[in-house]
């Protein structure tokens, strides 16, 4: 059987797994709800109150899954990493505490003016609230990075009797990596709803070729997508630049460089052995990463025989690919089809049907940069600061299996069911809504 250590691990990974694929969705789509709301406003334009209406459901179902999975993972502090909270609470804590105060509260309280207020407030009031429950969501996100970023880039503290105390404030939370990682996060989730969208609306249309708010759903989010994946690749090398700064050993491992050289080649491919610390079957580019990373042809790379830790590197190396993979797919995709959405041209089937393959591919993009990032802080929980096994709990492995077990079953079932209700609501969307006299031209 596995050591406590690891399936903590593996029990922490599979809840935050499960855990980030619904903030990475609300976040974006929050700021979309508040998109489509002030284009009815200026326009009176049903079709967008329609998918103002739509979407809402899917923001309400999507946050009460965060919610709820948010705070089992919450528990696992206690039940599986008390070290965490005994030497770093002094800063976690608080970071948590803000977090709920100021986001949380503000999400959960004009979310039902949202859902249920429209024919009960002021218009203004409604519109407010859905812009309150889109800033409740960043500042969200912002609070929960702060801490994340903190861990990877730790700043303002010292240590007294192996406990961390905080000595400024503004250094913890504006601490090196902050603004790569959260800029980095926020446009994930500007792709992730796009193309949750993009995918919703091109099985509507699909189904239904007159429904007026399935084209404009995928006239918004495609160009939307198409407009973020360049600043996210920009911002993308912005962050890669300040790992190599503050922790080299992990561009070490997503780079698979095993020995210090000048001139580093960007490997396409190639199988990661680390107990013959080398690679098999490199595929590769001449010196691309040292100029990706340094901005010069023949810069140095440190190679990972040089550090004396350092992560996994296969899960790095591969997980790496992965998100840059499905980046390079989703920039193609999108920047078709705002090229024939700018050019008035229909989208043809096939397309659309791809569209429809990809309605989850952030969630893809997204897991494989989590696992990068995160892995690739091992052996640390806190960088520097805290070992991952100085932190884990002493409970017998058999119990944590008990428990692994259980929240996998119950994350599979929901999953499905999360699902089978968002297609649901779009064939119910399409089913309620009344037809066109006359059919519209595709956007």
């Amino acid at each position: 059987m596995l050591e406590t250590l690891m399936l903590s691990r593996i029990q922490f990974a599979a809840n935050i797994s499960f855990h980030i694929l619904f903030p990475t969705i609300t976040i974006a789509l929050g700021w979309m709800l508040v998109f489509f709301k002030l284009r009815f406003n200026r326009t009176q334009d049903s079709v967008w109150l329609d998918l103002y209406y739509f979407w809402v459901k899917v923001f309400a179902l999507t946050f009460a899954l965060g919610v709820v999975s948010g705070i089992t993972m919450s528990f696992q502090f206690g039940t599986n990493w008390p070290g965490f909270m005994e030497r770093v609470g002094n800063v976690a804590g608080p970071l948590l505490g803000y977090e709920v105060m100021t986001a949380f509260f503000m999400e959960a309280t004009f979310l039902g003016v949202m859902l249920f207020g429209r024919d009960r407030v002021a218009d203004w009031v409604h519109t407010l609230a859905t812009i309150l429950v889109a800033v409740g969501t960043s500042l969200s996100a912002f609070w929960i990075l702060v801490l994340n970023s903190w861990m990877h880039t730790p700043a303002g503290y010292e240590l007294i009797d192996g406990i961390v105390h905080v000595t400024s404030w503004k250094e913890v939370i504006l601490n090196p990596s902050l603004p790569y990682r959260l800029a980095h996060t926020l446009l994930a989730s500007g792709l992730t709803a796009s193309f949750l969208i993009a995918g919703i609306s091109a099985y509507q249309y699909l189904k239904k070729p007159d429904y007026r708010v399935a084209k404009t759903g995928l006239k918004v989010s495609i160009l939307a997508a198409a407009g973020l994946i360049p600043v996210q690749i920009f911002v993308g090398d912005l962050h890669g630049l300040n790992t190599l700064e503050h922790q080299p050993e992990k561009i070490a491992a997503m780079e698979g460089v095993w020995e210090t050289q000048n001139g580093a080649p960007l490997l396409l491919f190639a199988i990661p052995d680390e107990d013959t610390r080398s690679n098999a079957l490199e595929i590769g580019i001449p010196k691309l990463a040292s100029l990706i990373l340094t901005h010069d042809l023949n810069g140095e790379l440190i190679g990972l025989n040089d550090f004396e830790d350092h992560p996994p590197v296969s899960p790095l190396f591969y997980g790496f690919r992965i998100m840059v993979g499905m980046g390079v797919l989703m920039l193609l995709v999108a920047s078709y089809g705002a090229v024939r959405i700018i050019r008035k041209r229909e989208l043809p089937k096939p397309y659309l049907y791809g569209l429809v393959a990809m309605t989850f591919s952030g969630w893809i993009a997204t897991l494989a940069g989590w696992y990068v990032t995160e892995i690739g802080r091992q052996p640390w929980l806190v960088n520097g600061v805290l070992r991952t096994s100085e932190a884990v709990t002493t409970v017998p492995s058999g119990h944590v299996m008990i428990s692994l077990t259980m929240y996998l079953m119950v994350y599979v079932v929901l999953l499905v069911a999360y699902i089978r209700t968002l297609f649901y609501l779009a064939r119910k969307a399409i089913h309620d809504a009344p037809t066109p006299s006359t059919q519209e031209a595709m956007v």
